[in-house]
């Protein structure tokens, strides 16, 4: 898939963008790609990733929070910092830590990777046991890449991200902003696959498996155009609930446009939303 004005964008087969090391990004990607491939042959991350779907799935029936949710997260995160970057809006995190531009997507994939290993602890409130969890695993990876004073901003800043994917918590940072925005932006029926096999007819279930498809462009009155494509109406629920309170307070509300239509309004209930 390629946009109007940018560079050719790999999709898997669900329309999630991929990030690609190879493809040249508007934003510095060198320390990224020294990084991201150690993030996610460790052990460690693999394992949590792993455990924190059996209390969400298993014992609790919501939608998948597993390694293909991480992914899709990760991906869109990125894809929406390229976007936004593209668009000329400015990340503050990084920056007001000293930091340098290329640290800005690093903070951004080490949240979006490890944002939801506080649900091996519990589903509820899940955000605030990532933090404890969160912050020993950046103790030992970090180190690999930085002196302990960057060290230190880099995890100060994920963990900040990570805790502000919770709506109850409003983002400092643009990059903790897309972190929020992109984790409600899985919401295709493919991630309800799980639950709904198992039995779950719960609105988080049913509301998924009415989105077929979202696909992240660049937009022409906001950096970013995010459509999102319904087949019945119980998709109201997935953007007009979810994807809008994370949309709220993110620091990033006029720099995305999202606009819903169901495809397949034989309901007459709704053709179209927009936030």
């Amino acid at each position: 898939m390629s946009d109007a004005d940018g560079p050719e964008v790999p999709e898997t087969t669900n329309g999630t963008h991929v990030y690609d090391p190879d493809e040249e990004h508007t934003f510095p990607d060198e320390k990224l790609n020294e990084l991201l491939p150690e993030l996610l042959a460790d052990p460690e991350v693999t394992a949590y990733l792993e455990a924190q779907n059996v209390n969400a799935v298993t014992r609790k029936g919501y939608n998948d929070h597993g390694p293909k949710h991480i992914e899709i997260v990760r991906n869109r995160a990125l894809r929406l910092y390229e976007l936004l970057k593209r668009g000329g809006v400015e990340f503050n995190g990084a920056s007001e830590q000293g930091l340098d531009e290329e640290d800005e997507p690093v903070v951004i994939a080490l949240a979006a990777t490890i944002h939801d290993i506080g649900h091996v602890v519990h589903r509820d409130e899940h955000a605030y046991y990532s933090i404890p969890l969160a912050a020993d695993l950046l103790d030992r990876f970090l180190p690999q890449f930085y002196s302990t004073p960057e060290a230190v901003r880099v995890k100060a800043e994920v963990l900040h991200a990570i805790l502000c994917h919770h709506t109850e918590e409003d983002p400092l940072t643009s990059e903790a902003g897309v972190v929020r925005v992109a984790d409600a932006l899985d919401m295709e029926r493919g991630r309800s696959r799980i639950p709904y096999e198992k039995g779950g007819r719960g609105i988080n279930t049913l509301s998924s498996r009415a989105i077929e498809a979202v696909s992240l462009k660049e937009g022409e009155e906001t950096p970013v155009l995010v459509e999102i494509e319904m087949i019945n109406a119980a998709g109201v629920y997935q953007v007009d609930n979810l994807l809008k309170a994370k949309l709220e307070k993110s620091m990033l509300e006029d720099d995305i446009r999202i606009v819903a239509i169901n495809t397949k309004s034989d309901d007459q209930l709704l053709e179209r939303i927009e936030l």
